[in-house]
């Protein structure tokens, strides 16, 4: 897996925050060029990311998957890990989606207190 930073991972964090979504939004999002939105989306795709879904076949419009939400969480340590492809694979690599948003996943993943985990409870 060879991954394009940062664009990659804008890309991906752009479809996380804002949902399925085109490259011309994705564009816009990432302040990338169309084009290399266009370039990059495919090869997300073919790394199981971000899949392309429809109405219609043609229709460009892309979503991240399990896999992209996991990657997010570990973009700190691509170029750090001999196979970040492994990393992202393992049976018991946390979902993003349950920990509420990106952000909070992410911290989790580098073992930083959350709010909520800050709450008291009696």
């Amino acid at each position: 897996m060879k991954l394009r930073r940062p664009t990659d991972f804008l890309v991906m964090e752009a479809l996380e925050e804002n949902g399925r979504n085109v490259a011309t939004n994705l564009a816009y999002h990432t302040d990338k060029s169309r084009k290399n939105i266009n370039t990059r989306l495919p090869v997300l795709d073919d790394y199981g990311l971000v899949r392309k879904i429809g109405p219609a076949e043609h229709s460009g419009l892309y979503e991240i998957t399990r896999k992209g939400r996991v990657a997010l969480m570990y973009r700190d340590q691509y170029g750090e890990v001999e196979d970040f492809e492994s990393l992202l694979e393992q049976p018991d690599a946390p979902d993003a989606s349950a920990a509420g948003n990106v952000q909070q996943a992410q911290a989790m993943a580098r073992g930083q207190d959350t709010e909520d985990d800050d709450e008291n409870t009696d």
